[in-house]
C-alpha cells in the first residue's frame, strides 16, 4: 500500500471522491472560492479517484490525513450514506450523499444535491409537470427536491423495475412505456447520457433516452446533470428549439455552493465558482 499523504500542518483539506474523477471542475471551482474568500492560505481542495471497494477505506482514513470533508460523486452517493455516523434530514429522505463532514473520527452526511437542482433552476416548479429520467443517487436527489417543490414528478429509466422502486419510495409516478415529452413542462437527464465526453466512458449516447426533439419547444424547461467540456447533446437541441436550457455545470454550482457554506460557514461567492467551472 501506498503511504498516506501528509497534510500540511494548519490547512484544512477538502476533496471529491469520484471513479473516475479527472474531469471533475469542482477541484477549480472550490479554490477560486476559497480564494474569492480569502481562505486559500489555511483550506485547500483536490480530487481523489477511488474504487468503490476502495471506498469506506479511503474515507475513514481521510480524518487523519487533515481532511476536514469531502463531496462524493458518481459511483459512490449510497456507499458514502452508508458509512456515515449520522446524516442530515435530505439526505436520509433522499437515501444518498453528495457531502461528508469529518469531525475527529465521526462522519456526517448532507445532500447538496437537491439544493443544487432547484437553486439553478432558480424559479417554482409547483404544479408543473416533470420528467426525471434515471434512477441512481443523482436522480433520487432531483425526484426529492422537486416533489418537495410541489411539482409532480414522473420518473422513466432504461430499467423500468428501479423507476418503479424509486417512485415508490419517494412518492413519485413511474412511466410505464416511453413518456410523452409533451406531457411535461420539465424535463430532467439524471442518467449517464452527455457523460462520455468528458470522462472517457462507453456512456450511452442521446437517442438512448426517450426524447423527440421535434417535441421539444419554448414551454419547455430542460435541466441536463451531465456536463462536459462544451453543451451535450441535449443541451444543444433544447437550446435549439427554444427550450430554456439549464447545464450540469450550473447545478455543480449550486450544490458545491452548498456544501460550502456547510464546511466554512462562509456565504459561497456564486459568481467566483461559475466563472471557475467554465473556463476551458
Amino acid at each position: 500500500a501506498s503511504p498516506r499523504p501528509r497534510a500540511e500542518p494548519g490547512v484544512r483539506r477538502l476533496a471529491v471522491l469520484g471513479h473516475p474523477v479527472a474531469h471533475s471542475r469542482s477541484p477549480a471551482m472550490q479554490s477560486a472560492a476559497l480564494a474569492e474568500l480569502g481562505l486559500a492560505g489555511g483550506w485547500s481542495y483536490e480530487a481523489i479517484d477511488v474504487a468503490p471497494e476502495d471506498f469506506e477505506g479511503r474515507v475513514r482514513a481521510m480524518p487523519g490525513e487533515g481532511f476536514v470533508g469531502a463531496n462524493v460523486t458518481v459511483p459512490h452517493k449510497l456507499a458514502a450514506l452508508a458509512l456515515a455516523d449520522e446524516a442530515a434530514s435530505a439526505a436520509q429522505a433522499i437515501g444518498a450523499a453528495n457531502t461528508l463532514t469529518f469531525d475527529g473520527e465521526r462522519i456526517r452526511a448532507d445532500n447538496t444535491d437537491a439544493a443544487g437542482i432547484l437553486g439553478a433552476i432558480g424559479q417554482s416548479t409547483k404544479g408543473l409537470g416533470v420528467l426525471v429520467m434515471g434512477a441512481g443517487g443523482s436522480a433520487r436527489a432531483a425526484v426529492w427536491a422537486l416533489l418537495g417543490d410541489g411539482a409532480g414528478v414522473t420518473i422513466w429509466n432504461r430499467t423500468p423495475q428501479r423507476a418503479t422502486q424509486l417512485a415508490s419510495e419517494l412518492g413519485a409516478v413511474s412511466a410505464t412505456g416511453p413518456p410523452n415529452i409533451e406531457d411535461f413542462d420539465v424535463i430532467v437527464n439524471a442518467t449517464t447520457v452527455g457523460m462520455a465526453a468528458s470522462r472517457g466512458l462507453q456512456a450511452p449516447v442521446l437517442k438512448n433516452l426517450p426524447i423527440d426533439a421535434d417535441c421539444l419547444s419554448a414551454r419547455h424547461l430542460v435541466v441536463d446533470l451531465a456536463y462536459g467540456d462544451g453543451d451535450t447533446a441535449l443541451m444543444q437541441i433544447a437550446k435549439a428549439r427554444g427550450a430554456r436550457a439549464v447545464d450540469g455545470l450550473e447545478v455543480l454550482v449550486h450544490q458545491g455552493a452548498a456544501s460550502l457554506r456547510i464546511w466554512t460557514g462562509e456565504e459561497p461567492p456564486i459568481e467566483a465558482m461559475r466563472g471557475a467551472t467554465r473556463v476551458s
